[in-house]
């Protein structure tokens, strides 16, 4: 009787860590039906707030730039609309004219709307897409369980390729790393994410350059939408004597 307990508590026990690797393999395709199932097209309004900054150079020699802006978005069946608001305008044209009597002078607001492109705010109200595509480029390497805000959750992780690197300058890259996690809810509704990329080469024998970029993302659901309600994202590169660094932060509020 015993042998034949042992027996089957072992079956039990595998059948048990089979039930689970499958579970814990099912997070990939959680996050790929939420993502297939977020793809909206309800109407939505947004005002989405960009803050940049950046600098080049290092020492009393560096150069600062930094701005805010605010644009209103809608988004529906129609397709995309970024309004400008009429402050807004003014404000841009007094900084142009200003620029026409001192080039040196600083444009805050038309640098901060230098990052509002249309395909980016597209993303920030039509999320699902942007992360399908990008996770689509990656190879998914595990999933554990985890927790987000306090909350339990799963996180995936997905390792990128030097594909992400243009290919004529793929020969000077020596070190590169590249990866995304994504904290997925237990339907596999996405609920935040991380970007990163690290790389490192030498170009013309003598000159070395590093690139870092680093990105995260906070994401909410409005009807059948996945939105994008915060992105930060910092860049650092270096090479040939030079420094440039920049943080970038987008958020989007809804507007009833």
């Amino acid at each position: 009787m015993q042998g034949r307990d042992g027996v089957q508590w072992l079956a039990v026990a595998g059948l048990f860590s089979m039930v689970c690797g499958t579970a814990r393999a099912d997070g990939l395709a959680d996050l790929n039906a939420a993502l297939a199932r977020l793809q909206g097209l309800s109407p939505v309004k947004a005002q989405v707030e960009s803050k940049s900054w950046r600098k080049e150079g290092e020492g009393k020699e560096a150069e600062e730039d930094s701005g805010q802006a605010t644009v209103a978005v809608e988004s529906g069946p129609a397709g995309l609309q970024v309004l400008y608001g009429k402050d807004l305008l003014a404000k841009v044209d007094a900084e142009q004219r200003a620029k026409v009597k001192d080039p040196k002078v600083k444009t805050p607001i038309g640098f901060a709307l230098g990052e509002m492109k249309a395909t980016e705010l597209r993303a920030m109200v039509s999320a699902a897409g942007a992360l399908s595509r990008e996770i689509d480029e990656a190879v998914f390497s595990s999933e554990k369980a985890d927790s987000y805000k306090g909350k339990p959750a799963r996180l995936l992780s997905f390792t990128l390729s030097l594909d992400k690197v243009p290919e004529k300058d793929r020969k000077y890259v020596k070190k590169f790393d590249g990866g995304i996690e994504v904290w997925i809810a237990a339907d596999g509704t996405p609920l935040a994410s991380q970007f990163h990329i690290d790389v490192s080469g030498r170009a013309f024998v003598v000159v070395s350059f590093t690139q870092k970029t680093d990105e995260t993302r906070q994401y909410g659901v409005q009807g059948d939408r996945l939105l994008l309600l915060r992105k930060e994202s910092r860049n650092t590169t270096s090479g040939a004597g030079e420094k440039v660094e920049s943080k970038i932060v987008k958020t989007l509020q809804l507007q009833l």
